[in-house]
């Protein structure tokens, strides 16, 4: 079982403040560290009964996700903070430009292509790549790969919301040189919004399973102007850095040891550790491992 952390005592870091429309944040210090407390949005206005959604505890698993199948994301742990009467359970996410990186996001990076239609925020799969391409802040080769690896990690996991803005680079004013950030902003992973009604319907009914692994959600990235359908994109397989991609995913993915985090996230319920299990689980039989097949290499 992982610590339990109350970070209600801890020095807030003035001179900091983040924007974003998933829930309020603060900058705190936490064991020598600069973190980003993420606080549960609310419900209201959402289609669940819960107060607030489980978006810090898709946060924390996700990100975690990430690392275990080696691709570098944010430093995450789950805690809990008093607001008034209420104890909320949070995110933490260490602060990967307390060491003077300036983040810049893949919206402005892409707005430096000068003759290209699109601008930034565009998430047409076309633009994108093409701005990987042209972009002059790291190696375009080595970015196609992370843009995929990224990709296919959020196919595995459900992700709703990774638009130009919440992925991008690290740049060291004094040397010069860029490097490509941790992912983060995982929070609308793992439906988010699925109160204890909806994980028992999609642990029972299959038909309520495929429905959010074949139908939805799907990526906000979009090709021919409609969002991309995970599991049919992938198992189309027209981009050979995509079929890279899933071969090197799936051969890392070892589902005992995501179980074995799962058993040991503090905060959750074991309805929610069964959840989370079985729908990540279902995922990857359903989408990437039809992928893997469909990319000319099935023996991982």
């Amino acid at each position: 079982m992982m610590e339990r952390i109350d970070f209600t005592g801890c020095r807030k870091i003035p001179g900091r403040a983040y924007n974003g429309a998933n829930g309020k944040k603060i900058a705190v210090e936490y064991d020598g560290n600069a973190y980003m407390l993420k606080f549960p949005p609310s419900g209201a206005r959402k289609p669940t009964t819960m107060s607030y959604t489980n978006s810090c505890v898709s946060e924390h698993i996700a990100s975690s996700i990430f690392n275990l199948l080696g691709v570098r994301a944010q430093e995450t742990l789950l805690g809990t903070y008093q607001v008034g009467a209420k104890r909320k359970v949070v995110c933490a996410c260490k602060d990967f430009t307390a060491d003077g990186m300036r983040f810049f996001d893949f919206c402005s990076i892409k707005n430096t292509i000068l003759d290209s239609e699109s601008d930034g925020s565009g998430t047409e799969l076309q633009d994108i790549l093409e701005a990987l391409e042209k972009q002059q802040y790291v190696d375009p080769a080595m970015l196609t790969e992370h843009f995929w690896n990224m990709f296919v990690v959020d196919a595995l996991l459900g992700n709703f919301d990774r638009h130009n803005g919440n992925w991008g680079f690290l740049y060291d004013d004094v040397s010069g040189e860029a490097c490509v950030a941790p992912v983060f902003d995982c929070g609308s992973c793992l439906l988010p919004q699925a109160d204890e009604k909806v994980m028992k319907e999609v642990l029972s009914d299959v038909n309520a399973l495929n429905a959010r692994i074949y139908q939805f959600p799907t990526s906000a990235i979009k090709q021919n102007g409609r969002k991309i359908n995970y599991y049919d994109f992938l198992t189309g397989m027209e981009y050979e850095g995509c079929k890279k991609a899933v071969r090197g995913i799936v051969q890392g993915t070892d589902m005992e040891k995501i179980r074995a985090f799962l058993g040991g996230v503090p905060y959750i319920s074991e309805l929610q550790k069964e959840f989370y299990g079985r729908y990540i689980e279902a995922r990857y039989d359903k989408i990437l491992k039809p992928a893997l097949k469909m990319s000319g290499n099935d023996s991982c």
